[in-house]
């Protein structure tokens, strides 16, 4: 039995669909953000971090894990659903489930973070943390997400999924999709000319094991439930 303590509109989303799609029994252990959209103390008792995702793999004795890629790796090596692929494919997995938190994840959290924190300050000071901010912003993340979209766009619009030859989601698929949901909703219109990425995103929300682990993990910001696939 895998245990995941799941934290609203988090990384833990990915890791259900990668639970259903492996065919493997779990449980989910919910908790919610606090105001300041921190994880709540109680994850503390589970991890020393007090982050989120976090599983339990509970069978002759208990492992405790938590990182999204390093438990994305865990659970395709303990559970199957590896794919045989490529050199070029398994390239391309390997890379993109790194680049997706070393690389995507800190751009896409640093821009709606740097949105959150301006409307934190006191009213009278926050025209000065937007500009301080606003110029960060500017100097660190605008020049460097438009190459990172435009890397992913052509990506996806040669391959139907990261791995090049793979015919449905690799470790890569699970890593990348909370990023690329996050600039849909925090920067839609960043993605208007970057259509491969959004009928990526379509697809993915449209299969089952998508679906069913939306429904078991709760309203979610970045996806709503519709009609499986």
């Amino acid at each position: 039995m895998i245990v995941v303590y799941h934290l609203n509109n988090g990384r833990s989303q990915r890791i259900l669909w990668l639970l259903e799609e492996l065919g493997v029994p779990y449980e989910v252990k919910r908790f919610e953000r606090m105001p300041d959209y921190t994880a709540p103390p109680s994850l503390l008792k589970v991890h020393p971090l007090g982050k989120s995702p976090i599983i339990e793999d509970i069978g002759e004795s208990v492992v405790v894990l938590a990182e999204s890629s390093a438990i994305i790796t865990y659970l395709i090596q303990k559970y199957g659903g590896k794919q045989t692929l490529s050199a070029e494919g398994a390239l391309d997995d390997l890379y993109y489930t790194h680049y997706a938190e070393s690389t995507l994840m800190p751009l896409v959290v640093i821009w709606q973070r740097l949105s959150r924190f301006a409307n934190r300050a006191p009213w009278y000071l926050q025209p000065i943390f937007r500009y301080v901010l606003g110029a960060y912003r500017e100097m660190y993340v605008d020049p460097e997400l438009p190459r990172n979209i435009d890397m992913i766009e052509k990506h996806l619009s040669e391959n139907s999924w990261f791995a090049r030859g793979s015919d449905g989601p690799t470790a890569a698929d699970y890593a990348m999709i909370i990023g690329l949901e996050g600039l849909r909703a925090g920067r839609a219109i960043v993605l208007e000319k970057h259509q491969a990425i959004v009928r990526y995103i379509d697809k993915v929300h449209a299969r089952s094991a998508y679906q069913s682990g939306l429904g078991k993990g709760g309203a979610f910001a970045y996806a709503k439930q519709v009609e499986a696939v």
